[in-house]
């Protein structure tokens, strides 16, 4: 077969609804793109839409929050990892910061260039949240040697703003002026116009650094206690908050429509904090997007995508941020397997070839570009070779391939999770009603023993296992309205590593591949094959005496997943 380089499929419908979101130059709520692992979420935004959203009146911030891992850990490959984020070293909280505030810092510039934001704008929106005397006082001192002199205690918060502007312009250098007008033929009006502006930028940022300052000690007690404050998070958020309504109040149609994309939004929650200087990773995390909502909610908001494989963000988000429409949902799924047959057949594979790979793998797109890449090295044409071999065999290998370094890897954490908990229930860290008469998982061991918990949480995640086995994994967590299974540390355990994902529309938690779902059968066998009698045996008393059922959230006769 002719080697073809591997093409990028257009999605008419999806594409669609994002450009009608993408058009608007204000938004009442921002947009949710998520789905499993590996049906080309990213793909789409880079590849398809990114280049367009930035052409004419369209400017477009695009942040990764997963880059930070990518460029710390390029040795593991874990640029685009198969299971959660989750799994990979959390980057530092700040290292997050610096990314979206730099983004948003640059979409800002461009506005002040084209006259949208200016100086005024700047301070009413800052003087709207923020009490600006006796911070400017603090930085007008701080900045001049003579200034005391000068500052009566009548001075107007506008005379302050002006004072610190004009200070900060004439410190402006001749490269950052060439910046704001690109060498264009402007007057000096509006030169000393749009340097008031990019002054009024700087002087913005130092009084939150400065109100921030004030805070440190209490968001370092916060942090030690591991409370919650909101007004503590929220001075966290102050200034990627106040850019974007800045950018949202200058959005003009036709002619500065800016918009802000974050992918894989989750990686934020799990940040991890390298100083005291800001809050933690879930605080900044709800902060940001409760801010996000509010704009939207009460004077419209640029519009903001969210991109995720977390399948938190399908239902949960949902409800707590407040109620069901409270986010605009996209879920994205990938190909059909008649989708997929239509873009893959003759160009890529014969058709004997694609009956086994989506009897096996399933039409996902990066099982198809990953098994295609294969096909394509020198270790398919290796195997090809040998008396005997078939196209199985390589299916076969790439699937031992996905065992070894997606799924084994992803349920010893997951282990690991349902060990936390084990140790947090003995510690009376779980509430009750989790550990609930009759529930699978109500008597973790109540010994500090490791190998203990070790063999609970492996007898959890089997009796789970086998479970959804029974259920043809199949389940809808909404079909009783009673939520049991959200309860269950396993499943959220499966969840959080990414091996499981929980869908909103239909309501399913389902594995994220047919190719991931093969696995996790495999790793059940193989611990199986692998117990000592006495754990047989203990496996066993499980399953007849506290086993988990699930059979009663199965899947509607005639859906066919």
């Amino acid at each position: 077969m002719v080697k073809k380089t591997w093409r990028i499929i257009p999605r008419p419908l999806l594409e669609t609804i994002l450009n009608n979101h993408a058009q608007h130059h204000r938004v009442p709520q921002p947009l949710i793109l998520h789905g499993p692992r590996g049906v080309g979420k990213t793909t789409l935004i880079l590849e398809r839409l990114l280049e367009k959203w930035n052409t004419g009146p369209h400017l477009t911030g695009y942040v990764d929050f997963a880059q930070p891992i990518e460029s710390h850990h390029p040795a593991h490959g874990q640029s685009f990892p198969w299971t959660s984020w989750s799994n990979c070293p959390p980057p530092p909280l700040p290292a997050l910061q610096t990314q979206l505030e730099r983004c948003l810092e640059s979409m800002a510039r461009t506005g002040v260039k084209l006259g949208t934001i200016t100086s005024h704008q700047i301070f009413t929106t800052l003087n709207k949240w923020h009490g600006l005397n006796a911070t400017l006082r603090r930085i007008l001192q701080s900045n001049s040697k003579s200034s005391k002199a000068a500052l009566s205690d009548k001075v107007s918060n506008s005379v302050l703003w002006g004072r610190a502007v004009c200070a900060v312009s004439a410190r402006l250098n001749a490269d950052e002026v060439d910046e704001i007008v690109e060498g264009g033929k402007v007057s000096m009006e509006e030169v000393a116009y749009f340097k008031e502006a990019m002054a009024g930028l700087r002087v913005a940022k130092e009084v939150i650094r400065v109100q921030q300052g004030w805070r440190r000690n209490a968001v370092r007690d916060l942090n030690r206690v591991g409370g919650f404050s909101r007004s503590l998070a929220n001075s966290a958020t102050d200034w990627p908050c106040l850019l974007l309504e800045l950018l949202s109040s200058g959005a003009e149609i036709d002619y500065f429509q800016p918009k802000l994309i974050i992918n894989n939004v989750e990686v934020l929650k799990h940040a991890v904090l390298t100083d005291d200087s800001t809050v933690c990773g879930s605080l900044y995390h709800d902060s940001l997007i409760w801010r996000i909502i509010a704009l939207g909610a009460n004077e419209r908001c640029l519009p903001v995508i969210l991109v995720t494989s977390d399948s938190y963000y399908s239902y949960r988000a949902f409800m707590d941020f407040g109620f069901p429409d409270i986010f605009i949902s996209r879920e994205a799924f990938g190909w059909t397997p008649q989708e997929a047959k239509m873009h893959m057949v003759d160009d890529y594979f014969s058709p004997s070839e694609w009956n086994v790979v989506v009897e096996v793998l399933g039409p996902s797109p990066r099982h198809l570009f990953e098994l295609y890449a294969l096909k394509q090295s020198n270790f398919y044409q290796k195997v090809m070779d040998e008396k005997g071999s078939t196209f199985e065999d390589i299916v076969d290998a790439y699937l031992a391939f996905l065992q070894v370094t997606v799924v084994n890897p992803a349920m010893d954490k997951a282990l690991s999770l349902l060990q936390k908990f084990a140790n947090d229930a003995r510690n009376g860290k779980i509430p009750k009603d989790r550990l609930r008469f009759g529930a699978p998982w109500r008597h973790p061991p109540q010994t500090d023993n490791p190998a203990l918990r070790l063999e609970w949480a492996k007898l959890q995640l089997m009796d789970f296992v086998q479970s959804l086995v029974n259920t043809e994994f199949g389940v809808n967590y909404l079909a009783d309205c009673s939520l049991e299974i959200l309860d269950d540390p396993s499943c959220v355990a499966l969840v959080e590593v990414g091996l499981l994902y929980a869908q909103r529309d239909p309501s399913l938690f389902r594995p994220i591949t047919r190719g991931i779902q093969r696995c996790l059968v495999r790793w059940l066998v193989q611990e199986r094959i692998q117990m000592s009698l006495q754990n047989s045996l203990q496996y066993l008393w499980q399953r007849l005496i506290r086993g988990r059922s699930y059979r009663h959230l199965m899947l509607q006769l005639g859906y066919d997943k």
